[in-house]
């Protein structure tokens, strides 16, 4: 990667401090239009923006603001944390239209990987969004992870390292930039970095073997970004989390791995930098350990909070305690992708009925079915609802229900938070057959109670597990789905209706 050329020196002045400085930057803000202030940071040097599901109400809406963005300068950096599955923004109002990661690693054909990302990238590319924070390389070696779970193409190792390879090709076959995420690797946590700083206590030699595998796939695929985790790994440095330690990001990933592409960090506002570093250092310490590009404005999405970050990357210019350099060159290459992907030519997309209907085959294939129940006439749709984490939000539906309504119309339907036992959905199913869907039930006990009483009381229930598929099989028919996005409602519907 060439950068040189594109660098401000000190001789730009004050001026070409503050632009590179707010290039650096991929904040949000509230609204499904762009606010005046964006737009005129965009004209003063702002080279990013981010979008969250706040800000998508249709993609004509959508179209119609990146329009909005790109008219103020051609080769602005619209991103998206748009995985598919059960984390969506594009469609977080009605649920995805393709399945999520875990999905697409137990069918475990690259071909198929290759397609849904393709088929995705380009209706974010025909909405005007050119980097999308995904995929998640994460193997998710740690079944109690609260985070990661389906976002992961599965524990195999191997499995992930090719499924993500053949994920970033297809996305950026698109002309979408894909961002690998999250270095060094978020699967063997038990803690969320929403909320605190999770700990992976393993050695080199398994990081090396385990964690590392597919993110050098999908360096070697060519992924045009890789986003850093909020995580502490102590084999790689004891005492800074990895968005903001120079030997994961400048000794490990640059120059061990070779890689050469943008820098992304997790949110700015987790609590895992926040509530320990505050924002403003964190960012600073983030660009000085190797980072290129800031992303914040999940939770603060305001004018005040880019200058404040703005304004702190210079100040630390000035205090000597981020060099010059290092920022010129995080400005460079937040630069060199943008221009990127106004020269990207999209593959042509495949003819016929294999990209529309792409999500919905996949989501099928993906199914694992036990036993056997007929087509159920009378279904009673128990929807047994955890805490979503806030990668997912509570935002988007999920379940069964409304799908399965639209092929059984006498569905009827309740959701049960925890606490909820199996005699409150006995006496509201009354004499309908049960269904009872779940999410990670090997993670919540107050599911598996309920469920094992159901099964005890009514041996004809269906169980739906759109989770990890952890816990075993039970009821007459046992449906796993590997993820809750629509598309996965969908086909376990389609087995249930006996369609």
């Amino acid at each position: 990667m060439t950068v040189l050329a594109h660098r401000t020196t000190a001789s730009d002045g004050k001026d070409g401090l503050a632009r590179d400085a707010l290039a650096v930057l991929q904040p949000g803000f509230e609204g499904t239009t762009a606010p005046a202030w964006l737009l005129r940071r965009v004209g003063e040097g702002l080279t990013a923006v981010g979008l969250f599901g706040r800000n998508i109400a249709s993609p004509e809406q959508l179209a119609a603001l990146t329009a909005q963005l790109r008219a103020e300068r051609d080769d602005v950096l619209v991103a998206i944390d748009e995985e598919g599955g059960d984390v969506t923004r594009l469609e977080v109002r009605g649920g995805s239209s393709f399945p999520g990661n875990l999905a697409l690693g137990a069918v475990d054909d690259t071909g198929l990987t290759r397609d849904v990302a393709r088929e995705l990238g380009r209706r974010l590319a025909e909405c005007g969004v050119n980097l999308n924070w995904a995929p998640s390389a994460d193997v998710n070696s740690n079944p109690d992870n609260p985070v990661i779970g389906v976002r992961s193409f599965g524990a195999d190792t191997g499995l992930a390292a090719r499924h993500t390879a053949a994920y970033v090709e297809g996305l950026q076959a698109a002309g979408v930039a894909a961002c690998t995420k999250h270095f060094p690797g978020h699967g063997d946590t038990n803690v969320d970095s929403h909320h605190a700083l999770p700990r992976i206590d393993v050695d080199l030699d398994t990081l090396q073997a385990r964690e590392l595998v597919p993110f050098k796939a999908a360096i070697e695929a060519g992924t045009k970004a890789v986003m850093s985790a909020h995580i502490l790994v102590p084999a790689l440095d004891p005492t800074r989390p990895a968005t903001l330690s120079p030997q994961i990001l400048t000794g490990l990933l640059r120059k061990e791995l070779g890689y050469e592409g943008l820098i992304v960090t997790d949110g700015m506002e987790m609590n895992a930098i926040a509530g320990t570093y505050g924002i403003e250092r964190g960012s600073v310490l983030a660009i000085a350990a190797g980072a290129d590009a800031i992303c914040v404005g999940g939770g603060l999405a305001d004018e005040a909070t880019v200058l404040r970050l703005r304004d702190a990357l210079v100040a630390a210019v000035r205090e000597g305690t981020l060099p010059e350099e290092r920022l010129a060159d995080a400005a460079a290459r937040v630069r060199e992708l943008a221009a990127w992907t106004v020269g990207a030519r999209p593959d042509a997309r495949p003819e016929g009925s294999r990209a529309s209907g792409i999500g919905l085959t996949a989501a099928r294939r993906a199914l694992v079915v036990t036993g056997s129940a007929g087509p159920v006439r009378n279904p009673y749709v128990a929807t047994l609802t955890p805490v979503a984490n806030i990668a997912v939000g509570d935002e988007t539906p999920w379940g069964v229900a409304g799908e399965l309504a639209a092929l059984v119309p006498a569905t009827a339907s309740g959701r049960y938070p925890e606490g909820a036992a199996a005699a409150d959905i006995l006496a509201a199913a009354g004499d309908r057959t049960v269904v009872a869907v779940v999410r990670d039930e090997h993670r919540h006990p107050w599911m598996t109670e309920a469920l094992d009483a159901l099964v005890a009381a009514r041996p004809d229930t269906v169980v739906v597990e759109m989770g990890l598929p952890q816990a075993a099989p039970r009821g007459a028919l046992h449906i796993a789905t590997h993820g809750a996005s629509r598309v996965c409602g969908r086909a376990a519907a389609e087995v249930i209706a006996g369609v």
